[in-house]
């Protein structure tokens, strides 16, 4: 009677990343093999990305990203942790119910200009002001680029394509603009060509308590080519950033930038294109997630720590 053949034992392999843990690295971080177009502004993003989880070192399996539809929504594929792919422009209500739910976790959603600014505005919106701790990060290329060339919510005025053949007609987006006023509590712009400072900007953005946004001019090199040179210097544009105040109390620190003010703010986002990169706002607001945190509590201290069957029981009871 021939024994049954004996498996070999399973060896669980720690997620990389937190106490204790091996440092996260780009090789434990990468997933498939993108899959945009060779030139795209998005490769650089990605990569920044991948600095940016080195840098915070977090638990793997605490990381999160979620996305649209769009090239730059294929994001979640391409990171080797946790994640999804929602209907276009919903990626934010189903990152912020993750973020609302597992406060362990680092939530991240990406997308373009489309599907933040087009279908998805008004839960950028609502996102915004309800300020749920997680960071959005919108790679703006100023054109529909996997439907081939379609006017999005950013084209310029003039700009030509397959549903304006004759020219935009209608006034764009102002992304910096839309986030302040919708209530962001980290608005800051960065350039795909400057990888060291968008890689700051993610940092930042990921380290900021509350909605954190990070738009990212990131050309498409198929369907609007050029369109971003104004702010490359190696391509004869002017790169703009935003100096910061240091409270040094020196002469020059007068003419830089309070990111706590909002009027201000909004003067650097109505600059003329390309406009200027860097923090344009940040300030300290209760999140939701702190907001929903302490109603908790108070009413757990109310109902004097009844459980949840004990609460129907007795609201059930108030019906009769």
């Amino acid at each position: 009677m021939s024994s049954a053949p004996v498996s070999a034992p399973v060896v669980e392999v720690p997620a990389a990343g937190g106490p204790g843990r091996a440092p996260l690295a780009k090789k434990t971080l990468v997933s498939d093999h993108p899959t945009w177009c060779p030139g795209c502004g998005d490769f650089a993003v990605l990569a920044s990305f991948y600095k940016v989880l080195e840098k915070l070192n977090y638990p793997q399996e605490s990381i999160v990203t979620f996305a649209g539809i769009g090239c730059s929504s294929r994001f979640p594929y391409f990171v080797n942790c946790h994640g999804g792919h929602f209907i276009h422009g919903r990626s934010l209500p189903f990152a912020a119910a993750i973020s609302l739910g597992r406060e362990d976790l680092h939530v991240f959603a990406f997308g373009g200009d489309g599907d933040g600014f087009s279908i998805g505005g008004n839960h950028l919106f609502h996102a915004a002001r309800k300020n749920t701790r997680m960071t959005y990060v919108i790679m703006d290329n100023s054109v529909y680029g996997l439907t081939k060339k379609q006017t999005s919510p950013t084209s310029p005025i003039g700009f030509k394509s397959k549903t304006d053949p004759w020219g935009a007609m209608e006034q764009p987006v102002n992304p910096m603009k839309t986030l302040l006023t919708a209530g962001a509590t980290f608005v800051a712009r960065s350039h795909a060509t400057q990888v060291n400072h968008m890689t700051e900007m993610m940092l930042r953005a990921a380290q900021h308590d509350g909605f954190s946004v990070v738009e990212i001019l990131s050309e498409c090199v198929e369907f609007n080519e050029g369109a971003f040179d104004g702010a490359n210097p190696r391509k004869g544009g002017t790169w703009r950033p935003i100096e910061l105040k240091k409270h040094d109390g020196s002469p020059e620190d007068a003419a830089r930038h309070d990111p706590t003010d909002e009027l201000a703010a909004l003067k650097l986002a109505l600059a003329d294109a390309p406009g200027y990169f860097g923090v344009f706002y940040e300030v300290k607001r209760p999140t939701k997630n702190q907001l929903e945190r302490d109603l908790v509590t108070r009413t757990r201290e109310k109902t004097k720590g009844a459980s949840a069957l004990q609460l129907l029981e007795s609201t059930f009871a108030k019906m009769r």
